[in-house]
């Protein structure tokens, strides 16, 4: 496994946002956390990433517990993008994502050619490279996230985690982004845990469902198997519009979603 939780448990304060989560990830695995707001998706999410010590339960990365590994360690193992990012008005885009090569370097050594030429690919895969020097404040939120995005990648990590990698986006970018997460996994055998609210973008491309609610487990396998009516209605708590995509990337049919907002019987004509 390359990552692993085991019955995770994280408080802040009076709330619980993760009770009991156990949860593993296969080499090559795009894996898709969904769930209401609130169900405990970043906390797992920090947590898979080394950024949050659970309160009980623990985190195994490459079968190494995380408490035990060091910064370094988890830099070159995980790279992680979050849900948001401060603008960084002083920072071009380019500078940002070589950042991401912070943990390839050795004690005093400046970034190489080489670093600067992965920083300008991230940047290109994510559809960013026109603006590479353009400073982070500068940017709308969907670029910004894209620059993010790329730094993860420049990290060239095993192990991707994303926090929301979509929300910004239109759709143009939203299939882009999802493509290239979906070859990065088919060709370079990078793993992929993503949190998102899009079920038909976690159904068309991912391999694996965990969905969660109040911070447990309600439902984990395909995007058949998960992203039934009943488990959805049961998790959303409302009613759903439920069919097949057929002509898919992988040639199987995958569920679509749709909320369904019923006229209640209430204001029906007598």
């Amino acid at each position: 496994m390359v990552a692993e939780s085991r019955g995770v448990c994280v408080n802040y304060g009076a709330v619980r946002a993760l009770d009991g989560v156990s949860m593993a990830v296969s080499r090559g695995e795009f894996v898709a956390v969904l769930g209401p707001n609130g169900s405990g998706k970043s906390s797992l999410l920090r947590c898979l990433a080394g950024l949050l010590l659970p309160d009980a339960g623990a985190v195994f990365l490459n079968a190494q517990p995380m408490s035990g590994l060091t910064a370094i360690d988890r830099a070159r193992a995980v790279a992680f993008a979050p849900q948001s990012l401060e603008s960084l008005p002083g920072v071009s885009a380019v500078e940002f994502v070589l950042s991401g090569r912070y943990a390839h370097l050795g004690r005093w050594r400046l970034f190489s050619e080489q670093d600067r030429a992965a920083a300008r690919e991230a940047l290109r895969q994510t559809d960013a490279l026109q603006f590479e020097q353009r400073p982070m404040g500068g940017m709308s939120g969907g670029e910004r996230q894209r620059v993010v995005l790329a730094r993860a990648l420049c990290q060239q990590t095993p192990l991707i985690v994303l926090d929301e990698p979509t929300s910004a986006l239109d759709l143009q970018h939203q299939l882009k982004l999802c493509g290239l997460m979906r070859e990065l996994v088919r060709l370079k055998e990078r793993t992929l845990v993503v949190a998102t609210h899009d079920l038909n973008l976690a159904s068309q491309f991912a391999d694996r469902i965990v969905l969660l609610k109040l911070g447990r487990v309600a439902g984990e396998g395909s995007p058949e198997q998960v992203l039934t009516e009943s488990r959805l209605r049961d998790v959303y708590e409302v009613d759903v519009a439920h069919g097949y995509f057929e002509e898919t990337l992988d040639g199987r049919a995958r569920p679509w979603v749709l909320p369904w907002a019923r006229k209640p019987a209430s204001d029906k004509i007598m």
